[in-house]
């Protein structure tokens, strides 16, 4: 019988190969076991996951992430499917030990709904979704690790050396400094763009959607 979860390791995470023969709960104990034997090995370093062999829904991965927190030190900074861009989790990594270097940032864990806004001077991440109705505002950098439905305004009014980062790229309206950004209305019978991390920052004059790397990270 096979194991309902491999763990294998990849140079930005941990990839959790899934059972889907098996039920969650036979999983999720499973996934216990093993991080609670191997805590000492796995240390208290920070990491995305991939998962492969079945799509979680929003509550088995909080569960998923719970059970790691509860029997090891390691901090899960996002989740990626196999098919999605590993960039994502190099870049988020970098910014993450830059953070860390200048204790310059703020964490907001959890979806933001019902007009809900978030401000600061530092650098904000937000592990979940900016829903429509709802804004992000920091006197520098934004990370969202989740979608970005809603608003960001990032940078000072005469700083335009800043960036929005986000899994899902679809904000109402966005700003970096001084320049402004407010996306075309699409037609309903469009067809709904792949869905890929972006970051949005300040060239020639007007803000550019990118993919993220390291070479595009390291000029802020």
């Amino acid at each position: 019988m096979k194991e309902p979860v491999v763990i294998k390791s990849f140079p930005d995470g941990i990839s959790f190969i899934m059972n889907p023969e098996v039920t969650y709960e036979e999983i999720l104990e499973d996934v216990a076991t093993k991080f609670n034997k191997g805590k000492k090995f796995f240390g208290n370093a920070n990491t995305a996951i991939c998962v492969e062999g079945r799509r979680l829904s929003p509550t088995e991965e909080i569960e998923l992430i719970d059970t790691i927190k509860a029997n090891c030190e390691l901090s899960v900074y996002c989740i990626i499917n196999k098919d999605s861009d590993k960039v994502f989790a190099r870049a988020v990594k970098q910014m993450d030990e830059k953070l860390s270097e200048k204790d310059d940032g703020c964490f907001y864990k959890g979806n933001l709904t019902d007009n809900k806004v978030i401000e600061s001077t530092k650098t904000i991440v937000v592990i979940g979704d900016v829903n429509p109705g709802c804004a992000v505002i920091s006197s520098k950098n934004i990370i969202v690790l989740g979608g970005l439905y809603g608003e960001a305004f990032a940078g000072d009014d005469n700083k335009n050396n800043h960036f929005i980062l986000a899994l899902e790229m679809a904000p109402e309206r966005m700003r970096i400094g001084d320049y402004k950004y407010k996306p075309i209305k699409q037609s309903k019978w469009g067809i709904k763009p792949k869905i890929q991390p972006k970051i949005a920052y300040v060239k020639n004059d007007e803000i550019v959607f990118d993919v993220p790397n390291r070479s595009i990270l390291s000029k802020f």
